[in-house]
């Protein structure tokens, strides 16, 4: 082969190994005639926020409001009925006197203030009138639920005064209280069989009142029964045995042993302890505080006695002091 045919072959291997592909590249496949092309990618609208529902003119929001300090005289009247048992001690914790109980027919009053503290908060305070009373005071929110201090019926009755419903009302709406009427957690040796709760109140009517005032009306039905016995407890039970320690002991029978929290129940005494509530209310809406309240609390125990209460039937009456008298008022500490 001569020269000339070298040259020209390589000549032609160059040309053919610029025109190659390189190695790994895509060759694009036409897109078929029938396919749409593909829309260009727009931004998202964003999608529109939900507006709340307007508030229902049938409803209303009860709170308190404390931008003035604010005073109630509570009255207690107790109805002539044969007293429960007195307690062996009026002492309370740390050796103060316990809060004056009103006797049949009597009346027991008591100062309710409620103010804004230093910091903001709702604060109360429960002044007794009688001498020798001492104040008691607890913290509560804006719609009166209490989050400190008391304890027993004074909570109780605190509770009752002050709660208002957490959410809008309107008539026949019905909530329940943060009560616990019937407490026999002090009650040593008490066991519980059976129950039976109703705690409701009702916003019966909502009524235009004076200045553009509307006037809540708040019906009360609240009632718990407690059912159960009284049992010995381990206490009772080593005190009978050492006091009979000197005579001629039995042979125990099968199954009990010294140190047995509780005896047979056969022939244990039954205890019932019960509380009624029944009441009316006039709440200023937009004044946010009571135009009247008032109560009656019915109290019935048998087998044993509640702590702070005795038989039979009280009023509770709430009347508002305008002005607030400036020896009740006084500053609040911080928390």
């Amino acid at each position: 082969m001569n020269r000339r045919t070298l040259g020209l072959l390589a000549a032609l291997c160059l040309t053919s190994a610029c025109k190659e592909d390189p190695v790994g590249a895509m060759t694009p496949i036409p897109r078929p005639a029938d396919m749409p092309a593909t829309p260009e990618k727009t931004a998202e609208a964003p999608k529109p926020v939900a507006a709340e529902p307007p508030p229902d003119p049938s409803k209303v929001t009860l709170r308190w409001k404390l931008d003035a300090p604010t005073a109630f005289r509570l009255t207690t009247t107790s109805s002539s009925a044969a007293p429960a048992p007195e307690p062996k001690s009026k002492k309370g914790k740390k050796g103060k006197e316990s809060q004056p109980e009103a006797g049949p027919s009597g009346e027991t009053d008591a100062i309710f203030v409620l103010q804004k503290t230093e910091s903001g908060d709702y604060a109360f305070r429960i002044v007794p009138q009688k001498a020798g009373g001492e104040a008691d005071q607890g913290t509560m929110s804006e719609r009166g639920f209490v989050m400190d201090g008391l304890a027993g019926p004074l909570r109780n009755v605190a509770v009752l005064v002050l709660e208002l419903p957490r959410e809008p009302v309107g008539p026949e709406t019905t909530w329940a209280l943060g009560t616990d009427l019937v407490d026999m957690g002090s009650v040593q040796g008490f066991v519980e069989k059976k129950a039976e709760r109703r705690n409701q109140v009702k916003l019966t009517a909502l009524t235009p009142g004076e200045n553009g005032e509307q006037v809540a009306t708040l019906e009360y039905d609240l009632s718990e029964r407690l059912a159960g016995e009284m049992r010995a407890t381990r206490a009772q039970i080593r005190a009978v045995m050492k006091t009979a320690s000197s005579k001629p002991q039995h042979a125990p029978h099968e199954g009990h042993e010294d140190g047995d929290e509780e005896e047979s129940s056969q022939g244990e005494p039954s205890v019932v302890a019960e509380m009624r509530v029944k009441g009316r209310g006039e709440f200023l809406v937009k004044a946010g505080r009571w135009r009247s309240w008032e109560a009656t609390l019915t109290t019935r125990t048998e087998g044993t006695s509640l702590p702070g209460t005795s038989n039979g039937e009280r009023t509770l009456r709430l009347t508002p002091l305008d002005p607030v008298p400036p020896e009740l008022l006084q500053p609040q500490a911080k928390k």
